[in-house]
């Protein structure tokens, strides 16, 4: 393996040519070495990584950045580039969608330069992508430039997809029927709410899965919150609407939830899988014909993955890659390997998992890298906060085997935060997630006695 850290030259030293070679680094600065050898050193340098190996990540969301953060630590540099590839040039903290529109967050809360989180070691590239050719390992770009890779992780996340959705998107888009699982939608809901008269607001679910699970729970009970404090709640008929058999889809925790909903007199309707908007009549229609009329509509559309994965073949009919769900490779390409939202994996699509993979990933790439079996292996760990208003909050923690129970985090028997159960103790656990979230989990610092495979001390499971 080549490896220069230094060149030497033969440079005029005072009128005459010096007998020695003088070793220039080839990182000293420009008015420390004459012009032509930092010249030769930027040559050198760009041919060397043409024999070093190259591992790509698309997405600099989440996952992706933690990604970075954590193999450009951890990959023998000497062997392999790095590159991070986002058409985008903001990082947005998308648990912050769900404050928005109650003013609970503004939107220099929520959003960063994607730049000021990719190491400067790993190359960013700000351009978009028209496939990937798995096949011959390589990521065609939209300009015509094709991006050669030995190893590629996809972290392109999930997208509301309204439009799937017959009268979704119609007229009433943005002025009754609102989305907040975007920037956009959460904005214009924030402007709309502040000056609602009043009237049958409907929460509701397109179809699992979706980010962020719990999201629309948290929307119900702070709204319940919000007209409370508006003192307008008598004003405001708030309904559930999902197309799940109850609350979650988690037995135990769907009594505890439901609970909260009958106790802030909010009404659910289970099992509804929607056929149709009816812009005019104002009314969301199921297939079995069934009719719920709104004034203000706050829907999750569908979500699915990026259309990059339909464009290069490598998705499901929801753009999902098919994934193993332990070690988190592809199922169709051992060179490949998917994190986050991008996975079908049968985990919650959160930021907590998207940290724990993150975690497991990171062993395995470098097992991959070593021609080593990809021993480490994800479990399913989940870690939610659900927001319920008036300062309080619940905390889950679960994974593929064990549903969220009641009991301590993340210390058995002191916690201090409590599992299942409302506290103000979760409340700002919620709230301090995002300095976390900026701070510790993009930079891929580990958190204090929190671990990637869920730790069942602690739950009470029977």
């Amino acid at each position: 393996m080549i490896n220069v850290t230094s060149i030497d030259f033969y440079l005029p030293e005072k009128n005459h040519i010096s007998t020695k070679p003088k070793s220039y680094p080839c990182v000293t600065y420009i008015t420390q070495v004459p012009f032509y050898a930092m010249e030769l050193c930027s040559i050198i340098k760009e041919l060397i990584k043409i024999f070093m190996k190259r591992l790509v990540i698309l997405g600099a969301g989440t996952a992706g950045t933690m990604m970075a953060n954590h193999l450009h630590k951890k990959l023998n540099r000497k062997e392999w580039t790095i590159d991070i590839v986002d058409e985008r040039k903001e990082h947005h903290y998308q648990p912050g969608y769900l404050f928005l529109p109650f003013d609970i967050y503004k939107p220099e809360d929520i959003i960063k330069s994607i730049k000021d989180f990719i190491p400067s070691d790993v190359n960013l590239i700000t351009k978009k992508i028209d496939r990937i050719v798995a096949d011959e390992n390589y990521i065609q770009m939209s300009g015509g430039d094709q991006l050669h890779y030995d190893l590629l992780i996809i972290a392109t996340g999930a997208k509301i997809a309204p439009e799937e959705t017959e009268g979704m998107k119609g007229e009433q888009w943005h002025k009754s029927v609102f989305d907040f699982y975007t920037f956009e939608g959460a904005i214009e809901l924030r402007n709309k709410l502040r000056d609602w008269k009043g009237g049958n607001l409907i929460i509701h679910i397109t179809e699992m899965p979706i980010k962020c699970p719990v999201a629309p729970l948290e929307f119900a009970f702070l709204a319940d919150s919000y007209f409370k404090n508006k003192k307008m709640r008598d004003k405001v008929n708030i309904t559930y609407v999902t197309p799940l058999s109850g609350a979650f889809t988690k037995p135990k925790s769907t009594v505890t939830l439901e609970h909260l909903l009958k106790d802030k007199n909010i009404a659910i309707e289970s099992d509804f899988a929607i056929a149709e908007v009816n812009n005019e009549n104002k009314t969301i229609i199921d297939y079995g014909g069934k009719e719920i009329p709104f004034d203000l509509l706050v829907t999750v559309p569908t979500n699915k993955g990026d259309e990059l994965m339909e464009r290069s073949g490598l998705g499901d009919e929801l753009n999902y890659v098919p994934t193993n769900k332990e070690t988190l490779q592809s199922n169709a390409h051992a060179n490949i390997f998917v994190i986050g939202d991008a996975t079908n994996i049968p985990a919650s699509k959160a930021g907590s998992v998207a940290h724990f993979e993150a975690e497991i990933l990171t062993e395995n790439i470098l097992h991959y890298t070593r021609n080593e079996k990809l021993s480490a292996s994800f479990d399913g760990h989940a870690n939610c906060f659900i927001e319920t208003g008036n300062n309080k909050a619940l905390l889950i923690d679960f994974n593929y085997t064990h549903e969220p129970v009641n009991g301590t985090f993340p210390f058995a028997g002191v916690g201090p935060l409590q599992l299942l159960k409302e506290s103000k103790m979760n409340h700002w656990g919620k709230l301090a997630f995002r300095w976390i979230y900026w701070n510790m989990l993009l930079r891929g610092t580990p958190i204090p006695f929190v671990t990637a495979n869920m730790n069942t001390a602690g739950k009470h499971f029977n």
